[in-house]
């Protein structure tokens, strides 16, 4: 019985399959029913039966292994078919690991030659009959090159991965997903030089900014998603794209420091109407289009936070000192306009994106410390003027120990009375009286608010005029015929 058993195996391989698997389980199960006999009597017969079945075992595994090495080795051609009977090799081989691996190493290598033609064939063949078209035929669009390399892989490594299920579905040893990993990883590494030198040429070339920054966030995605496959042990592919990923993040950010060098060689000087210069224009287009090319759906957020964190400093904080730089000759309300133009232009940029609160608040914190000066600036504007100014002054700095006002020089009844002459006129027309760099302010609301603020001075101003002259320490006579106005019809008026 047992040498028609070891026959049967052993010819059937080739010819039938189904008949050499039985064989293979009727082989295994006379090896495990024999350990009874070793407990009884007959233990000279059962051991010689499990030695001639260990025998038998081992011959049908090594037959196994060959054939199923030699159909791996065949498994070269890019569309890979797996035939039901391999599936069923690998399931009986598992109870060999040495042979299970062997088998494993011997399709992860052919198919790693498969996957390398296809990928050169992609890059300078394209696709049956020129469809798609050969990837180097976009060699010079940098974003559509590397993404359609890269989308390839992605598209070659999901193949190679259901290949694999499909050879090991029926396998229920341990560490069968540590098996497809491993081998997947050893397949796609094959593709990982001519990967790596394309992808460098075109970082080295410097693209521009904005572009290293599109293809970083490119290979970020890629990275994540290809790890999907792969999982995030150390295959190669994945530490050949996270290389790539880490030169063009570091690309990038060398063009930005280099731009922000340019800016600083040559100074700009603000223009006529104290709006925001071109160097600044077109660094903050510069940030707009790098802020809105990023790709958040796969980047962790706080990842995205720490980038574009960043990225502000890269380019926020040259501004901010070349604004500064250029404005240092300017007068005060000059100065105060042209910085408060050129952060509102910062403030509005920023506003699209998230993540740019903190650096929002610094700037708003900057607009706020400059329209005061406008605003001060705008209400002595107005009191000078409308003849207020004197006045003024004079009754901030009187002490009582100086005596009445009326008596000191040019703050006498008729004085004042002249003087708000002046000061009616501009009641009638408040918006006659406003500075000329004020109409420079690009944005509505800030001029709006500065004018609002220094109104409330102006008629602050008034008010203590007003208080004043109505005190009789002060010796006016009839002053209700000198400020024939209220405090509260002036605020009235004016508000």
């Amino acid at each position: 019985m047992v040498s028609q058993l070891k026959s049967t195996a052993l010819k059937t391989l080739c010819s039938n399959f189904e008949d050499f698997f039985k064989a293979l389980g009727r082989v295994k199960q006379i090896h495990s029913d024999v350990k009874i006999l070793l407990r009884t009597n007959q233990q000279t017969a059962g051991l010689e039966i499990m030695e001639q079945m260990a025998l038998l075992q081992e011959t049908s595994y090594e037959q196994l292994y060959r054939w199923a090495q030699n159909e791996c080795r065949a498994l070269t051609q890019e569309s890979c078919d797996i035939a039901p009977v391999l599936t069923q090799a690998l399931e009986a081989l598992q109870d060999r690991p040495v042979l299970y691996k062997y088998t494993l190493d011997e399709f992860g290598t052919a198919r790693r030659c498969a996957v390398v033609r296809g990928f050169i064939d992609a890059l300078t063949r394209g696709g049956p009959g020129g469809t798609p078209r050969p990837i180097e035929m976009h060699s010079h669009d940098p974003m559509r090159y590397v993404g359609d390399m890269l989308a390839w892989l992605h598209q070659a490594t999901a193949s190679e991965k259901e290949h694999l299920e499909a050879i090991l579905k029926q396998v229920t040893m341990q560490g069968v997903e540590e098996n497809m990993q491993e081998v997947v990883g050893h397949i796609t590494e094959g593709v990982c030089r001519p990967l790596k030198v394309r992808i460098e040429q075109v970082i080295v070339a410097e693209p521009g900014a904005v572009l290293l920054y599109k293809l970083s966030n490119l290979l970020k995605f890629y990275h994540h998603t290809i790890s999907g496959i792969v999982g995030t042990s150390a295959a190669t592919l994945l530490t050949t794209i996270e290389e790539m990923h880490i030169l063009s993040k570091k690309m990038f950010f060398n063009s930005l420091g280099l731009h922000a060098s340019k800016l600083m060689d040559k100074i700009e000087l603000p223009p006529p109407d104290l709006g925001p210069t071109s160097s600044l224009n077109q660094t903050l287009s510069l940030l707009r289009e790098v802020l809105a090319s990023h790709d958040s759906s796969v980047v962790p957020l706080d990842a995205r936070q720490a980038d574009f964190a960043q990225v502000l400093s890269c380019i926020l904080d040259p501004l901010l000192q070349l604004c500064t730089v250029s404005a240092s000759n300017l007068g005060t309300v000059d100065m105060a306009t042209y910085m408060v133009n050129s952060l509102y232009m910062m403030k509005t940029t920023l506003a699209l994106f998230e993540f740019t609160d903190k650096r929002l608040e610094m700037l708003e914190f900057q607009i706020e410390a400059h329209l005061d000066t406008l605003i001060n600036d705008q209400a002595s504007y107005v009191l000078t003027k409308s003849g207020l100014s004197y006045i003024y002054s004079c009754v901030q700095q009187h002490k009582p120990e100086q005596g009445p006002l009326a008596n000191i020089p040019s703050m006498d009844s008729s004085s004042l009375k002249a003087a708000m002459v002046q000061f009616d006129r501009y009641l009638s027309s408040p918006d006659s009286l406003v500075m000329a760099q004020l109409n420079f302010l690009l944005s509505a609301t800030l001029k709006e608010q500065i004018f609002k603020k220094s109104t409330e001075l102006v008629c602050r101003a008034y008010t203590e005029i007003y208080t004043a002259v109505m005190n009789p320490v002060n010796q006016y006579k009839e002053p209700g015929a000198i400020l024939h106005r209220s405090s509260q019809q002036v605020h009235s008026l004016l508000s």
